[in-house]
């Protein structure tokens, strides 16, 4: 049998696993890894980076040191998807040709979505942890507050690691009861979520830090403007008659997180799903096959599994698509199947975090003998210390 041509698009947590997983099933196949970016990022530090614990350096690696031997890496960026001739061609003109194609490029931020958020970011007292170059913005503005309003956003669009946009407030808040200043501050949550969290067992948790931060949430309401200058933040919010209002509010401290979606050359593409705003990837939600296309799959945060966008949910999803990739290549049906697991460890304060986990029954799927909905030190350290380290030594290798 001719040696069976893999192209992954996407060299993050996704792609990268994927790829490792592959090689040690299966050394033959030849596989394609195409991304663009020269540097890999453990993107779940950068809310500790914001919170003055992390040194950013040590969420930023070489890809190439990454990149699993065996593979050949494409330093390109994908321009068109052409699934009828099984087809990936890149922006400098080459097209790579595939058996099994898998779509892993991760989620794309869409500052623009917000107007003046990508032009007051990083002074004024704005900034996103999302971002390599501002989450350290987010520790001098925390470090450096008085007092005053402290404003905190969620998009309503999905977005990858759904608890960050609220795990740098506990941390702030924390911080700031500490100094002293902590009653000093109004602190405000504008989500476009209808809750904090999702899961009740979890929720009721971090209702109580709410409570006991004095934050007052907004739910159900979309940021649309950042005035910098003028240190405003404008948002829209349902009346009783479903009627969006304009609403404003003053800050002196404020981190903003913008809208998200597929990146757009996934969006624009025969691959997307038709009936998703968003512009995932259009997949099965279990066996992560595209619905379509059947030698495409897809994982990690551009498919549209309705799961959380996060690390955790890759590494249940990579073994999934590793054995019906390897199904679809024996002319077997893909059986193994991804039930929706997704984790989110929430500081809700230095020192202590609740490991949340759930899958798509939306009910917690706790991994250790005790509730993890109490936040614990074992948890933090967990967090601070463990998984970075598998990451960059196991996850990546595909070896957990």
């Amino acid at each position: 049998m001719a040696t069976k041509k893999i192209v992954i698009v996407g060299g993050g947590n996704a792609g990268l696993s994927v790829a490792s997983k592959l090689l040690i099933k299966n050394k033959e196949l030849d596989i394609t890894i195409i991304d663009p970016s020269e540097k890999h990022y453990y993107q779940p530090a950068w809310t500790l980076v914001g919170a003055g614990i992390y040194d950013v350096n040590d969420t930023i690696k070489a890809e190439k040191d990454y990149i699993p031997k065996g593979t050949t890496w494409v330093k390109e960026a994908v321009s068109e998807f052409l699934p009828e001739k099984n087809t990936v061609a890149c922006k400098n003109g080459v097209s790579y040709e595939y058996d099994v194609l898998i779509v892993a490029p991760g989620i794309q931020l869409d500052w623009q979505k917000i107007k003046g958020f990508k032009e007051t970011l990083g002074k004024n007292e704005v900034s996103c942890n999302y971002s390599v170059t501002y989450a350290p913005y987010t520790w001098e503005m925390i470090r450096n507050f008085k007092g005053g309003n402290a404003v905190f956003t969620n998009p309503s669009t999905p977005i990858k690691c759904g608890g960050a946009p609220h795990k740098i407030m506990y941390l702030a808040c924390d911080y700031w009861r500490k100094k002293g200043i902590l009653d000093k501050t109004n602190v405000y949550y504008v989500s476009g979520g209808s809750m904090i969290f999702g899961i009740p067992e979890y929720a009721a948790t971090l209702n109580k830090v709410i409570a006991e931060d004095n934050i007052h949430p907004i739910y159900n309401s979309n940021v649309v403007e950042i005035d910098g200058d003028k240190k405003m933040l404008y948002y829209e919010q349902k009346d009783e008659a479903g009627v969006n209002m304009r609403k404003e509010l003053k800050f002196d401290l404020c981190h903003a997180v913008p809208p998200q979606s597929a990146p757009d050359f996934v969006k624009n593409s025969p691959l997307a799903d038709a009936k998703n705003p968003y512009g995932y990837v259009e997949v099965d939600m279990h066996t992560l096959q595209h619905s379509r296309f059947p030698n495409v799959f897809s994982l990690g945060d551009a498919c549209s599994a309705p799961a959380s966008k996060t690390g955790a949910a890759i590494r249940k999803q990579a073994p999934v698509v590793v054995e019906n990739i390897l199904s679809f290549l024996n002319g077997q049906p893909a059986t193994a199947r991804y039930e929706g697991y997704s984790a989110c460890p929430i500081p809700t304060k230095y020192g202590k975090l609740m490991l949340a986990e759930f899958d798509y029954s939306n009910k917690p799927k706790m991994t250790f003998p005790f509730n993890q909905a109490k936040p614990r030190w074992t948890m933090w350290m967990l967090k601070t210390k463990v998984l970075p380290w598998l990451y960059w030594h196991k996850i990546l290798k595909g070896t957990a």
